[in-house]
């Protein structure tokens, strides 16, 4: 449902980087900032249900809008802590200026998509995808003559 992907980048004890490695990390180096910016997901499967629960700490319900399109579930926040400056204050250090995300989930077959519900408490967002009920084959009497 889910795939982690991680980028392994561990050069501590190496000083000969080459123009290559240059070159990569020049494009690839805002793969950590934006990697930091996703809230962090877990999945679970019970036999009735699958839930995702998202860490989202600085956001609440009013920031958070889910939507279901031709079975992909998106997850999109924005934070805007663009604050006027008050009483003659002034920002030494301003990094909560603007935050936002979007994160989708393929959906797998056999989800009743209309009872998708979520809850957000304590800064931890919770989507239940509940499964349709498994059809049992139908018997059907077979009957000879006529």
């Amino acid at each position: 449902m889910a795939n982690d992907v991680t980028r392994y980048n561990d050069r501590s004890g190496r000083r000969d980087m080459s123009l290559f490695d240059d070159f990569f990390d020049s494009m690839l180096g805002a793969w950590d900032n934006y990697s930091s910016r996703v809230p962090a997901v877990d999945v679970e499967e019970t036999p009735e249900e699958f839930i995702i629960k998202a860490e989202m700490p600085g956001y609440n319900e009013n920031n958070v809008k889910l939507t279901v399109d031709k079975h992909v579930l998106h997850i999109a926040g924005e934070v805007n802590e663009n604050e006027e400056n008050k009483d003659g204050r002034k920002y030494l250090i301003r990094e909560r200026r603007h935050s936002s995300f979007e994160r989708s989930f393929s959906l797998p077959d056999g989800l009743d998509e209309s009872k998708i519900s979520a809850a957000f408490d304590n800064g931890i967002l919770t989507v239940t995808l509940p499964k349709t009920p498994e059809e049992q084959p139908k018997r059907i009497e077979v009957k000879i003559g006529k």
